[in-house]
């Protein structure tokens, strides 16, 4: 009996002490030395952090205005994002489920997108907007490729949205089709013969079906949007004059570029604890909702 558990937990250091170790290395002690310099002002370079207690925390939410800005911004990309993303990815999904001669082909053109990486998708769409659409509405005369796409609060805003759910959509759609096509095929056609429509069918069997791929979906699209940093930063740098400063971007300038790490760590921790809370909601909200077949 002891060299059997001797040997199981020989095993599990063998298969699970590397990862195990990994993570610690490179996610909690880093966490946890983040934590303790949000209650410090260190500049990143000194050796010597001051402690500071909650003084970092009372100028978060009492004398930075950009900040309580950034994280309002970020609220609203965020609530735009994961509805639209996941609409669009949803009915790509449903519509790449029918039986179409090119669907394969369309479903690798929609996830191709989030390959890409969001620097370069930025740069690439940067220049869409600046000059791609100034061409275009040059040629047509349609307003809406006219409009400062860069150069406003708002279409700014939306500049950003457009670019985050042409990227994301298309993994959504992955999900969402696998998920669909794990739908019972007898109960949908007993709902068409009852009478069922197509909407009906639905909303009433298919939706509730998959409801498992859209708490993985929701979570994920939460997640990208709340940490968005690469694809705002390539796009936009959080101007017109930081109207369109993210989070993550802001936390980003506090810590390297004014060198303020003791700040930026404790904007990080706020950040981290919000985004926690509101995951944790979201997949309590979507799984109670889950059915079981």
């Amino acid at each position: 009996m002891k060299s059997k558990k001797t040997s199981q937990l020989l095993q599990q250091l063998v298969f699970v002490g590397p990862s195990a170790l990994v993570f610690l290395v490179i996610v909690i002690f880093p966490f946890l030395l983040g934590v303790y310099y949000s209650f410090t002002n260190w500049n990143g370079v000194s050796r010597h952090a001051g402690w500071v207690g909650l003084r970092n925390y009372v100028h978060i939410f009492s004398a930075d205005p950009q900040f309580l800005h950034s994280f309002w911004f970020t609220v609203k990309f965020t609530v735009l994002g994961v509805v639209l993303t996941n609409i669009l990815g949803f009915g790509l999904a449903y519509l790449l489920t029918r039986p179409l001669f090119t669907r394969n082909a369309l479903r690798t053109v929609f996830f191709v997108p989030h390959v890409i990486g969001g620097l370069l998708l930025g740069f690439i769409w940067q220049f869409i907007f600046v000059k791609g659409f100034a061409a275009l509405g040059q040629s047509t005369g349609f307003s809406f490729f006219n409009l400062p796409w860069l150069g406003t609060d708002s279409t700014a805003f939306w500049a950003i949205v457009i670019v985050f759910v042409w990227q994301n959509a298309g993994y959504l759609m992955v999900i969402y089709i696998s998920s669909l096509n794990n739908v019972p095929k007898n109960l949908i056609e007993a709902a068409q013969i009852d009478g069922a429509s197509k909407g009906q069918v639905l909303r009433k069997v298919m939706v509730p079906l998959v409801m498992p791929a859209v708490t993985v979906c929701l979570f994920l699209a939460i997640s990208w949007s709340f940490k968005l940093f690469d694809l705002n930063l390539s796009l936009t740098k959080g101007g017109p004059f930081k109207a369109t400063e993210s989070v993550a971007l802001n936390i980003y300038n506090e810590a390297f570029n004014i060198s303020r790490f003791g700040m930026g760590s404790a904007k990080a921790i706020i950040f981290f604890i919000i985004v926690a809370i509101i995951s944790i909601i979201q997949v309590r909200a979507t799984k109670s909702r889950e059915v079981e077949i």
